[in-house]
């Protein structure tokens, strides 16, 4: 498989004891982990035995579940794009966490999405939103505040501890008043993809993003609560790669409340259980 640069500055992470995964277009079996997965302040033990395989003429689904998550990954084909799509179900929604390259917040510091899960034992990760390459936008990572700095106008996306998700402006409310109300985590990228579970990009949207097709990669809720998180493949002769409104379109598709669009292009990667997984 051709694999992404992966080149980005921070990763969102998945911490959990289960793994699955299921194909939409194809079957891919994912490498399975025997081993305990712990990572920064959440620490888990092994997957439990439990599985259920389910099979159709378009779907092969494995799934192991464990006490609190559980996590299924399936392939789509659409826009002539390779799309992968984590689904995640947990009952604990700080599971759901960040982790900087090499451990650190700094400006230009870079690691691989695969080194960076491996470090923190993350069964799921995807990149974030290369706050390092910027000197403005809010930076909040598992309730901590590390750029308090914003721009007018810039949307963000905030996860409450809750679970729950929002789309703020950065002239809205300062970082210290996300952090007082409980922000979890706070992504200054975008824009905004669905918002009350609707699209809401256009074409115009492109001009600051991009024009053409892309690599992607975006992070939603869906209604019933679950997380999704998405990467496209792009700029390659086997997958064209996303628009933005593209993007929207097949996020609201899932049924997602609230999506975001996270940095994309060369930095567009999914990492599940220690391989790349786009």
């Amino acid at each position: 498989q051709g694999h992404s640069k992966e080149r980005t500055k921070e990763r969102t992470q998945m911490h959990g004891k289960e793994n699955g995964t299921s194909a939409k277009k194809h079957s891919k079996k994912a490498r399975t982990s025997d081993s305990s997965v712990s990572g920064e302040s959440v620490t888990t033990d092994k997957p439990s035995e439990d599985q259920a395989t389910i099979t159709d003429k378009n779907t092969k689904t494995q799934k192991t579940t464990g006490a609190e998550s559980e996590i299924t990954l399936t392939e789509y084909r659409e826009y002539d794009t390779d799309i992968y799509v984590a689904q995640i179900n947990t009952s604990a929604p700080v599971a759901l966490r960040t982790a900087f390259a090499q451990g650190a917040y700094g400006r230009n510091v870079t690691a691989k999405t695969t080194e960076i899960a491996v470090s923190v034992g993350a069964v799921l990760a995807i990149n974030g939103d290369y706050y390092g390459a910027r000197e403005k936008g809010y930076v909040i990572r598992n309730g901590v505040l590390y750029r308090a700095e914003g721009s007018k106008g810039q949307e963000d996306l905030v996860i409450w501890q809750d679970g729950s998700f929002s789309v703020i402006t950065e002239d809205e409310m300062t970082a210290e008043e996300l952090v007082a109300q409980g922000a979890w985590q706070v992504w200054s990228f975008g824009p905004a993809l669905v918002v009350d579970g609707e699209v809401s990009v256009g074409v115009d949207d492109e001009v600051d993003r991009a024009m053409r097709a892309n690599p992607r990669t975006a992070i939603g809720i869906l209604e019933n609560g679950d997380y999704v998180m998405v990467v496209s493949d792009g700029r390659t002769d086997e997958s064209e790669g996303l628009s933005l409104l593209q993007l929207a379109e097949f996020m609201k598709s899932l049924g997602a409340e609230t999506a975001y669009n996270l940095d994309g292009g060369g930095s567009s990667t999914m990492v599940f259980n220690g391989s790349v997984v786009n």
